[in-house]
């Protein structure tokens, strides 16, 4: 009998669900304290959680029978993932879940803010019979800028096409392949998204990339009547810039579903007319918490059962595998996500190369660590060797791999390369003495930093004092560096600076150092 703890409010088509199943007992207790949890869940083979369970490494120090645990969401900041995975403990989530709830509360803002929804309803409300006052836009054949074609974004795609919008499409890595059967125009850069849509929407995760994506340059790129809307994540629009947008009416208007902080403490958009704002709606229907709930409740049965393992975030580890394929392992994923950084643009090809003893190993294990660190950051849910082919295949990705055994400089070393229509990126790494990782090569620059932290690699002319303004300005703000490489080709007068900071780089510091006179590229991720 397996014995299914469930701490949050669930829906009951997910406790019914379980009771439905044999040998399956679903328990509900909710409410929960630390304490409390750390008593009783060792007697439960499962746990389903939503947002208000807090699923702590003191929770997890003695789990007992606990074998597995489901959010009924996306999110699961509120799961100790490491101390879950020392456990051998699987957690899952589900992402698909509040999809169309997404898409269609984005519709809705569209719609509430083209036809004056809210402001017409509270005139009537007042007492008045006011129509010229709220003369609407319509949808229909109008331009609508999609910022992210993951599965949110490809939804509302499909809802606009609906009423016969023009899409224009742009996703920061690479488009579905369906998109353009869809009759989306995908476009290489985002300006012409901002100087020629009616109706601008995103759907990306919020990231070292994506943050104030859209700030006040943007937004004096778009049209007067322009319309933004934001049912993906905080800080993806600079709020600041934007109030002032709104009151200068640089554009017309904007719908915000989320904020940078939540509650927001600032309630500055209630004195904007032009800005429509709801509390983190999105996923908040019916539908899709009976969705969320049937599915945590089934998959997290099914893992527990022996069956297929769907959505984990902590995918099975490499196990039985040789200490060197894991070390390089880590390694690769590490410079995946490094690569997704200096890499910008839609990915045209991708291929990884093993030389020396480590191409004598089993090295496909190796190459699925490096795609999992270049497609994470691109993506809201956690990528994983479970989901990390089918979402590479879902953007037309491949990782092409190459082994040649023979010995050069090193006994062994891992190299990717990466091109975009931007760029193209090469980043090579090894493993000494069995388990220290190392960046060894950027681009044809020899350098030697180890991957961890927060990382800043710097294209700069190569001219003395660049170390020490640098370090002097990290130093001003209270970041140290951990690690530092430095190469150069002095016969092209380039150099690069690569180094493992103990904190992420604010804003502000990026801003003073771009603006100094000898970097030429600046590109700042937390390895995942």
């Amino acid at each position: 009998m397996l014995r299914i703890l469930i701490s949050d409010k669930l829906a009951q088509e997910g406790i019914d669900l379980l009771k439905a199943m044999d040998d399956v007992e679903p328990v509900v207790r909710l409410g929960l304290s630390e304490d409390e949890l750390v008593q009783t869940i060792g007697e439960y083979d499962g746990l389903i959680i939503r947002s208000g369970t807090k699923v702590t490494a003191k929770v997890l120090s003695n789990p007992g029978k606990l074998k597995g645990i489901a959010r009924a969401g996306v999110g699961v900041d509120n799961v100790d993932i490491p101390a879950a995975t020392k456990k051998g403990i699987i957690v899952m989530n589900t992402p698909g879940g509040n999809t169309m709830s997404a898409a269609e509360h984005t519709m809705a803002l569209m719609l509430a803010m083209s036809r004056h929804v809210v402001p017409a309803c509270v005139s009537l409300k007042s007492g008045q019979w006011d129509r010229k006052s709220f003369e609407g836009n319509q949808l229909n054949n109008k331009i609508l800028g999609v910022i992210g074609l993951g599965r949110i974004g490809m939804a509302v795609v499909q809802m606009a096409k609906g009423f016969n919008m023009r899409i224009l499409g742009f996703d920061p890595f690479a488009a579905p392949k369906e998109a353009e059967s869809l009759g989306v125009e995908i476009v290489d850069n985002l300006e012409k998204i901002y100087r020629e849509a009616d109706f601008i929407t995103v759907h990306v995760p919020k990231n070292e990339n994506t943050l104030n994506m859209i700030s006040a340059k943007e937004l004096k790129m778009m049209k007067p009547t322009c319309r933004l809307v934001n049912c993906a994540r905080g800080g993806i629009i600079n709020e600041d810039d934007l109030y002032n947008a709104l009151l200068s009416k640089t554009i017309a208007g904007a719908a915000l579903d989320v904020f940078s902080k939540e509650p927001p403490e600032n309630m500055r958009f209630k004195e904007v007319p032009t800005c429509l704002v709801t509390p983190h709606l999105g996923a908040s229907t019916e539908e899709a918490q009976i969705e969320v709930a049937v599915e945590a409740a089934q998959i997290l049965v099914d893992a527990l059962q022996g069956g297929p393992i769907r959505n984990a975030v902590n995918a099975p580890s490499l196990g039985s595998a040789a200490p060197i394929v894991c070390y390089y392992a880590e390694l690769a994923q590490r410079i995946g996500s490094l690569m997704s950084a200096l890499a910008p643009g839609h990915i045209k090809s991708a291929k990884v190369e093993f030389r020396g003893a480590i191409a004598e190993k089993q090295v496909e294990p190796i190459a699925t660590s490096f795609t999992i660190g270049l497609l994470q950051p691109h993506f809201d849910t956690v990528v994983n060797i479970v989901n990390v082919g089918m979402l590479a295949k879902d953007r037309g990705i491949s990782v092409d791999i190459t082994k040649n055994p023979d010995i050069k400089d090193l006994e062994s070393s891992f190299a990717a390369t990466v091109e975009t229509d931007k760029v193209t990126r090469t980043i090579r790494g090894t493993v000494y003495s069995g388990k220290l990782l190392r960046i060894i090569e950027i681009d044809g620059f020899a350098v030697e930093v180890t991957p961890e932290g927060s990382m800043m690699t710097i294209f700069n002319a190569d001219k003395p004092g660049v170390i020490g303004a640098v370090g002097t300005l990290l130093g001003k703000y209270g970041i140290n560096i951990n690690t530092m490489g430095v190469g150069h080709k002095m016969d092209e007068g380039k150099a690069i600076l690569a180094v493992s900071l103990n904190k992420q780089l604010d804003e502000k510091v990026i801003a003073e150092l771009k603006a100094m006179d000898f970097i030429n590229e600046l590109y700042v991720c937390k390895l995942c």
